[in-house]
């Protein structure tokens, strides 16, 4: 029977997410990432904010496992990237030939018209709305128009305290499933397989920013500081709230 991305989803929602864990704890990303081409052909997308980490899940798809249905990538244009970002984001696509699938506010097209439709520097009055505009309504409108049925993100445990016990696979509140490749793997890892695949990446990570968010609110890291403490200083967020 061919598969649909219908039936591909009764498939998915019978996995055993326990037992999937076990076996991949110690599991090298590209093993994971594996067995999810194999096992989700139709329906499997990356999500990119094309950090070091997120590179190493693309690097992984396009340059090793090149599966006969590219991965989509998901980038969400939230009209305050840093230049170097979007820079980044240009030679990626071009290098790998990604099927890249940008997805913004509608109708909103530049930082001007975001700021006369929802004030000047909205992070600062609203950040939960902020976020809400330009990450968690596009990511969800994204993964809803490509059917998808499980979706990559590119955290680990040891970025965050918040992200010390989460799983490689875990269920998202839309029932989709979510797999963390790099879960298991620290900063020095990621860093050591840049080097050893002569990666590309935001000259940003060699000017203090290893994890790059927004330009208005993301701020370089002091030596012994978290290496996310950069995103939202002085707000008390550790989540933008895509991964919440």
């Amino acid at each position: 029977m061919v598969q649909t991305p219908e039936t591909q989803k009764v498939a998915v929602s019978q996995l055993n997410l326990d037992e999937l864990n076990q076996r991949f704890e110690n599991a090298h990303p590209s093993e994971i990432l594996a067995w999810c081409v194999e096992n989700i052909p139709t329906g499997f997308v990356q999500t990119s904010a094309f950090n070091v980490d997120d590179l190493v899940i693309t690097d992984i798809l396009y340059r090793e496992l090149k599966p006969a249905n590219p991965v989509p990538v998901i980038f969400l244009d939230t009209l305050y990237h840093f230049p170097q970002t979007l820079e980044l984001v240009k030679k990626a696509t071009e290098i790998y030939h990604l099927d890249l699938r940008t997805y913004k506010i509608p109708d909103i097209n530049t930082r001007e018209e975001f700021a006369a439709a929802h004030g000047e520097a909205l992070w600062d009055t609203d950040i939960l709305k902020f976020h809400e505009l330009t990450k968690i309504e596009p990511l969800q409108r994204g993964l809803a128009e490509l059917e998808t049925v499980a979706w990559i993100t590119g955290r680990r445990r040891d970025q965050a305290p918040t992200r010390a016990t989460m799983p490689i696979f875990e269920e998202d509140k839309e029932n989709r499933i979510k797999v963390n490749p790099l879960a298991n793997w620290t900063r020095k890892l990621s860093w050591a397989y840049a080097a050893e695949h002569k990666m590309i990446y935001n000259p940003l990570h060699d000017q203090g920013y290893p994890s790059i968010g927004d330009e208005p609110i993301t701020t370089p890291v002091a030596e012994g500081e978290d290496e996310r403490a950069g995103r939202w200083r002085g707000t008390g967020k550790t989540e933008c709230g895509i991964h919440i």
